[in-house]
């Protein structure tokens, strides 16, 4: 038999921290009291209106709701609904037992039963906890006599003559049914909820609820598997019977779990103990350094001073020498008083020199001692960055590491990191940047705190180096900082367009994206028949493609990234008074042909650059990049053909007339020439074959989570 009093634990409402009063069963199987259920939701409504969590809680001091549900007003708060009546209309419920959000459905509380069992077993509690306290007759004249029946049908408590008055024998109220005095009347039968008129007679074993047959029939628990309420009440005494039984059989594991539990909470505030007495000693240590530090920076300084001050002192005793009737100028004066010149010359020589001296100090008046301290600063910026770093280190919390691929430079920064272990994983992370500068002698961090793996990083200064380096943390501990990766800004701010789908666009040949940020020329049935009435020396003609925004003035930038098939790419920069003549040239690129002096075999058209052309271009293909013939470039053939970096990148200097091609991924320059921008210039591409273009995406505030979720 359990003791009743030792069941308190379970008896408590998660919400009030009370015993249950009127406790309803949630979906998700908690229980709360009625009254908490209003109160919580009212709370939530009002804070909607209010604008935040602070009012709410104000204003309902009997619960105490938890900051992980507070957390939640906002998705809460998006159906809109205010309070205006005495009943609450949201219907999404932030359970305090289990800190979900749980829908209560259309009916809301009203949808919710009752825990009589729990009710019962409350009042049992109450009664046992209260024993020698009375329960008053509801009926009595004051004063009330102690009742000694209450009513189930009539949900009151009586004394012997007024159950006698309100129950008369022969009447049909001397049928209803007295127990014991007791203030927890609970009715005898369960009534549907959803229904009000029909008893629940049947267990959905999908929703784990009692349900009646129109719920059955034609409510929500229509395709529900359902049972018996008789089955289903003897399935569950006979499950619960054997959990009970099989833990009453597992006492003694209990025990001595719960005594192995003792001594690790005895253990652990000893080893607590421990620890802060070692940090104690560790931070002693550290005082006692700055201590002694302290004492002999005040020590030299106080030294200093003295030193100065005697030398002010003598220097002020010497000009007061200088004053009349004083020092010096009294004792030359009593000096001039002697008649006997042998006597005033053997004198005066030496004091004639005296005031020499002190009429050249006059002149160029110098203090004997400086005033200022400035070569006593004391410079704590780097141990003031050590001590902000100073934390818990643990050889558990793995070190994160910087994903150089994931991570890239654009008009802003996107820095990705990830720990090559799955366990101890940190709660936050500090990302910490600065610009290399070699100038600087002390770095100064930019710190960052986030909660992701990635974090996107803005206001860098363009053609700049950064290093970055991150670190975990997990509570007070945290890991050690990462290798340092650097990363390098555009030569320039990042220029913006989209394809342009009308000026000179050949849908034949190319295809474009519905976003314009890619194109693609197929090696299709549209070239085959171009070709095929070609016979001799043949010429094929690339299709052009320019971007939809032009650049007037200023120095800009923009990537892209060609795909590792592509056949054939010309990229470049066109002037706008050359754009017509760029899409009616019929002979831009001779035919596919090897040659011995190209410098490659078949695949790119002669990487050859000549000012006659209406645009400027460098050619890429079949994996390479090509450096343009010109009188400055490499003799060699074989020395003017590179690597196609992974993404490209151009960089227009409009006031200096220069362009420049990019490796995009170190932003290293590959090849600059002269360029003519007395007009409007327009990013150009020109494509032949298997080929496809991807303007690089600008960096948003996002970025990385829009990619992740894709």
């Amino acid at each position: 038999k359990v003791a009743i009093k030792g069941i308190e634990r379970e008896l408590i409402c998660p919400a009030c921290k009370e015993l249950f009063t009127h406790p309803l069963i949630l979906p998700c199987q908690h229980n709360v009291c009625h009254k908490c259920v209003k109160e919580i939701l009212f709370a939530f409504e009002d804070s909607f209106a209010d604008g935040g969590s602070e009012s709410s809680n104000q204003s309902s001091p009997r619960i105490r709701i938890s900051s992980s549900s507070m957390d939640r007003i906002d998705r809460i708060s998006r159906s809109g609904r205010k309070r205006n009546s005495l009943t609450p209309r949201s219907t999404l419920f932030p359970c305090p037992g289990c800190q979900r959000d749980i829908d209560l459905g259309e009916r809301g509380i009203n949808g919710l039963f009752r825990n009589f069992t729990l009710e019962t077993i409350v009042e049992r509690y109450r009664q046992a906890a209260r024993a020698a306290i009375a329960i008053m007759c509801d009926f009595c004249k004051p004063p009330p006599q102690e009742s000694t029946k209450s009513c189930m049908d009539c949900s009151a408590s009586y004394c012997n003559e007024c159950f006698k008055i309100h129950h008369p024998w022969g009447t049909v109220k001397a049928q209803h049914e007295y127990v014991g005095p007791t203030t927890n009347f609970r009715p005898k039968i369960l009534m549907c909820p959803e229904h009000e008129m029909e008893r629940v007679n049947m267990y959905c074993e999908i929703c784990r609820r009692p349900v009646c047959h129109l719920c059955k029939l034609g409510g929500c628990h229509a395709n529900h598997r359902v049972t018996t309420m008789s089955t289903a009440y003897k399935t569950l005494k006979e499950k619960l019977s054997k959990d009970i039984e099989y833990l009453i059989s597992k006492e003694s594991q209990v025990k001595a779990h719960i005594s192995q539990l003792d001594l690790l909470l005895k253990e652990t505030e000893c080893n607590s103990e421990r620890a802060k007495e070692e940090a104690s000693q560790s931070f002693e240590k550290l005082y006692h350094v700055l201590e002694e530090k302290k004492y002999a920076a005040l020590r030299a300084i106080e030294t200093s001073k003295n030193l100065r001050l005697e030398k002010l002192q003598t220097q002020v005793e010497e000009y007061q020498g200088l004053l009349e009737n004083n020092g010096l100028v009294g004792y030359a004066q009593e000096v001039l008083k002697e008649t006997d010149p042998s006597c005033f010359v053997q004198t005066a020589k030496q004091l004639h020199v005296r005031i020499q001296k002190a009429t050249e100090s006059l002149k160029s008046f110098r203090p004997a001692a400086e005033t200022t301290f400035e070569d006593f600063v004391v410079d704590i910026a780097k141990q003031e960055d050590i001590l902000g770093d100073l934390s818990f280190h643990s050889n558990g919390l793995e070190i994160p590491e910087i994903n150089e691929e994931q991570s890239r430079m654009y008009n802003k920064a996107v820095i990705s990191w990830e720990c090559p272990g799955k366990t101890d994983s940190a709660d936050i992370y500090t990302l910490e940047y600065h610009k290399l500068n070699r100038e600087e002698e002390n770095v100064t961090w930019q710190k960052i705190e986030v909660c992701g793996k990635s974090k996107v990083v803005s206001d860098l200064d363009d053609d700049s180096s950064y290093a970055f380096r991150v670190r975990g943390y997990k509570g007070s501990i945290c890991s050690p900082w990462s290798r340092e990766v650097i990363l390098r800004t555009p030569p320039a701010p990042v220029f913006s367009f989209l394809f342009d789908d009308k000026c000179g666009y050949n849908n034949e040949h190319l295809q474009l994206n519905p976003r314009r940020t890619s194109v693609e020329s197929r090696a299709g049935f549209p070239l085959l028949l171009g070709s095929e009435r070609l016979q001799v020396g043949c010429y094929t003609t690339l299709d052009y493609i320019i971007g939809d925004t032009g650049i007037a003035k200023g120095k800009h930038f923009w990537a892209f990234h060609v795909e590792a098939y592509s056949y054939l790419v010309k990229v470049g920069v066109v002037p706008s008074n050359k754009i017509q003549k760029l899409f009616h040239s019929t002979h831009d690129v001779t035919s596919p042909r090897y040659e011995q002096d190209s410098g490659h075999d078949s695949g790119s058209e002669d990487a050859f650059f000549d000012s006659s052309q209406p645009c400027t271009l460098v050619t890429l293909g079949m994996k390479k990049f090509f450096i343009p013939t010109t009188p400055g470039a490499p003799k060699d053939p074989a020395s003017r053909i590179l690597p196609l970096p992974s993404c490209m990148g151009i960089c227009l200097d409009c006031d200096r007339g220069r362009v420049g091609f990019y490796d995009a991924g170190r932003m290293k320059c590959l090849y600059e020439c002269e360029v003519d921008c007395s007009g409007i210039m327009y990013p150009a591409f020109a494509l032949m074959g298997g080929a496809a273009v991807h303007l690089e995406e600008a960096v948003t505030a996002k970025y990385k989570e829009y990619h992740d979720d894709i």
